[in-house]
C-alpha cells in the first residue's frame, strides 16, 4: 500500500464555525430539491440551528439510479456532520472501506493494468441511492423541518413588501417567502435556469456523446455463470476502445452495480443533441447492450447478459462549466451547479462538499440576513474552482479509460495517465478553503 503525506481533512476546523448555539439566526433557508445533496445540506443547517424548508417536485422522496460511489473526501464530510454512523445504522450497506479501483482490460483474458494506490484512511462507500436517501430522511423531524412535496419551482423573485426577501413560485400556483434559496434540484435544475441569464444557454446541460447502460446483477448468479474475475470488494474498470464498464458491489457485496459506457469521439461534445422530447433514460433490450461489446471477453459479456432489465442513459453534463454558482441570495449545490460525467465517481461527493461548505459559512457567528449575498459570494469563490476542476477531470478520466487519454491507448499509456488521478479529489482540505472564504469576507469588511 502506497504511503503519502497530507494534511488531514477537517482536522483543524476553526471553532468559530460551530459557534451558533447561542446565536439566534435572523434568516430562514429554502432548499429546492430533496435528493442526497439537498438532504445532507438540510441536516447540516438544522444541526447548526438554522430553520429550513425543503421543496421537492415529486410526490415523495426518491432517487433515480442504482448505485452511487461516495469517495473518501465525502465520507470524511459525512463523519464531520455526525451522519456517517447514523447512515450506517439505517443503511443495509457495508461500513466504509478502502475501495481502490482495479483497472483491467475488457478484452482477452482481462489482464490487470493498474491497481490504484490507497491509504488506510481512504475509506469509500458503494451504496444504493434509495437506501442512502432513506437513511438521511430519518434525521429530519418534519414538524421542525417540513418537506413540501409536489412543489415544482418555476419562479424566483424579490418580495415587493420586503426586497431583502425572496419569493419562490411553484407550478401549482402557491408561493413561499424566505431569506435564502439553495438550488439542489439536480441536473435539470429549474433554479439554475432562473439565475443564469447571460444568453449563453449555460443553464442547459450538454449531451456528452456518451451513453451508459445500467443494471444490477446478483453476484452469486455471476459466479454460477462462470465469471472468474474477483468482483468484490474493489470496484473494477474494464477498459476498451471508446467503451468501458464500471462494476462495484453494493448491498453487502450481494449485488453488482453495472454501468457500461459507449462514447462517440468522432465529433466534438455539444454538436449532438437528443430529439426534442426524447427521454434521457429509456429501457433497452439485453441484446442492444451485448452487441455493443460483442468483441469483449467472457467475464464482461457474462455480466452484461445477466442484466435482466437494462436501461440506457444519455449522459448530459454542464460542459462548459458555469461561470457562477450564485446570484443574489440564490446558490446552487450538487448537480444543479456542476453536473458531471460519472467517470471518477465524484459527482455525489462534490455535492456533499458543497453542502458542507454552505453549512459552515451560513452557520458562522457573523452571518446574518443582511450579509447573505456576500456569504454566497464567498461560497462561490470556494466551491466553483474546486468543483469545476473535478467536472473537467471526470471527462478526462473517461477519455483515459476508453483509450483517448493524453498518453494514448496502449496499456503503458493508460497506466501513465491513471497515476494518482484521484489525489486532488480525495485529499483536499475543505476547512482551509472555508478559512479562505472567511478571510475574504473580513477583507471586504463583511465580517470583522
Amino acid at each position: 500500500m502506497t504511503t503519502l503525506t497530507r494534511t488531514s481533512l477537517l482536522s483543524i476546523t476553526p471553532p468559530e464555525l460551530f459557534m451558533t448555539e447561542t446565536i439566534a439566526k435572523d434568516f430562514r433557508v429554502a432548499i429546492v430539491g430533496g435528493g442526497i445533496c439537498g438532504l445532507v445540506g438540510a441536516i447540516g443547517l438544522v444541526r447548526a440551528g438554522i430553520k429550513v424548508d425543503i421543496f421537492e417536485a415529486a410526490s415523495k422522496y426518491g432517487e433515480v439510479g442504482a448505485g452511487v460511489g461516495i469517495g473518501p473526501n465525502a465520507v470524511r464530510v459525512l463523519r464531520e456532520f455526525g451522519l456517517l454512523d447514523d447512515v450506517e445504522s439505517f443503511s443495509p450497506e457495508d461500513p466504509p472501506s478502502v475501495r481502490a479501483f482495479k483497472f483491467i482490460l475488457g478484452t482477452g483474458t482481462h489482464d490487470m493494468l493498474y491497481h490504484y494506490p490507497t491509504r488506510e484512511d481512504d475509506l469509500g462507500l458503494g451504496v444504493h441511492r434509495a437506501s442512502f436517501l432513506d437513511a438521511l430522511v430519518k434525521f429530519l423531524d418534519p414538524s421542525v423541518t417540513p418537506t413540501h412535496f409536489n412543489k415544482r419551482c418555476n419562479q424566483i423573485s424579490r418580495s415587493n413588501e420586503n426586497p431583502l426577501r425572496i419569493i419562490l413560485g411553484f407550478s401549482d400556483g402557491t408561493s413561499h417567502e424566505t431569506d435564502l434559496v439553495i438550488g439542489a434540484d439536480g441536473i435539470r435544475s429549474s433554479v439554475r435556469s432562473m439565475i443564469i441569464q447571460d444568453g449563453s444557454k449555460a443553464e442547459m446541460p450538454t449531451f456528452t456523446n456518451t451513453v451508459a447502460y445500467r443494471g444490477l446483477v446478483s453476484i452469486e448468479k455471476l459466479k454460477l455463470a462462470g465469471v472468474k474475475t474477483e468482483l468484490t470488494p474493489s470496484p473494477i474498470c474494464w477498459m476498451g476502445d471508446s467503451r468501458h464498464i464500471i462494476t462495484f458491489p453494493i448491498k453487502n457485496d450481494h449485488v453488482l452495480n453495472v454501468v457500461a459506457f459507449v462514447t462517440d469521439f468522432s465529433i466534438p461534445m455539444g454538436h449532438l443533441t437528443l430529439p426534442k422530447g426524447e427521454p434521457w433514460v429509456v429501457p433497452v433490450s439485453k441484446e442492444e447492450v451485448v452487441n455493443e461489446y460483442e468483441d469483449w471477453g467472457n467475464d464482461p459479456l457474462t455480466i452484461l447478459k445477466s442484466i435482466e432489465q437494462p436501461t440506457k442513459w444519455s449522459l448530459h453534463g454542464l460542459y462548459p462549466p458555469l461561470n457562477s454558482y450564485v446570484k443574489g441570495k440564490v446558490g446552487l449545490i450538487g448537480d444543479a451547479a456542476h453536473a458531471m460525467l460519472p467517470h471518477m465517481g465524484a459527482g455525489a461527493g462534490q455535492g456533499i462538499e458543497d453542502a458542507y461548505v454552505m453549512t459552515r459559512l451560513l452557520a458562522h457567528q457573523q452571518t446574518k440576513a443582511s450579509n447573505l449575498e456576500d456569504v454566497l459570494q464567498a461560497y462561490d469563490r470556494i466551491r466553483r474552482p474546486r468543483a469545476n476542476a473535478v467536472l473537467l477531470r471526470s471527462k478526462a478520466c473517461g477519455d483515459i479509460y476508453e483509450g483517448h487519454g493524453e498518453s494514448g491507448p496502449s496499456s503503458r499509456g493508460r497506466e501513465t495517465d491513471l497515476q494518482y488521478l484521484w489525489e486532488e479529489v480525495w485529499h483536499h482540505d475543505l476547512d482551509a478553503d472555508i478559512q479562505v472564504g472567511i478571510d475574504w469576507l473580513r477583507d471586504e469588511g463583511v465580517f470583522v
